[in-house]
């Protein structure tokens, strides 16, 4: 299944993993948040091994590309995978992470715009997007409000602080 976004003119563009190069996997591999950051979105190794040493098709990862060179990773979740706060028509969102030297530029942005498209075309079902963000991750926390996500009023003690659920409801498909 050959999942992204189609841009002709250098913009930025969301693609599977399993279809990246082998350039483009090692680049990916090099991919760097800032240390505050690694308590809430890990680091691309972990989330390399959560991918790849597990194969699923329940489990998703996907790369943007800016200008052929991923800049930022993410995965999508589904059962039997998603957490328990998770909903059973939804698809979770984890490991977003975006370069420490492309941070600031929307490409974590690029990365929220393209997931509807990219989670209904993996898991037709999908009827919501879901995520968790700890709350003192005020920057994420507006990102995600921004995007047009909506906090579902729980929330729940998480591994580094409280933690607020959001979701983002899909168009029929």
């Amino acid at each position: 299944m050959n999942i992204q976004t189609a841009t002709t003119d250098g913009s930025p563009r969301l693609v599977c993993y399993s279809h990246l190069t082998a350039a483009q996997g090692a680049h990916l591999r090099e991919l760097r948040v800032r240390a505050d950051q690694l308590p809430y979105c890990g680091d691309i190794d972990s989330a390399l091994y959560t991918l790849l040493h597990r194969p699923s098709p329940s489990v998703r990862g996907f790369a943007l590309l800016v200008q052929d060179r991923p800049v930022a990773f993410l995965l999508l979740k589904r059962p039997p995978f998603l957490p328990p706060w998770a909903r059973d028509d939804a698809a979770t969102l984890h490991a977003l992470q975006v370069d420490q030297q492309h941070q600031g530029h929307g490409y974590g942005k690029a990365c929220l715009a393209a997931l509807p498209q990219m989670a209904q075309q993996a898991w037709p079902g999908v009827r919501q997007l879901m995520l968790s963000v700890d709350a003192s991750n005020e920057v994420a926390l507006a990102m995600y409000l921004r995007q047009g996500w909506v906090d579902c009023g729980t929330g729940y003690r998480g591994r580094v602080g409280f933690e607020r659920c959001l979701r983002l409801a899909l168009p029929p498909t």
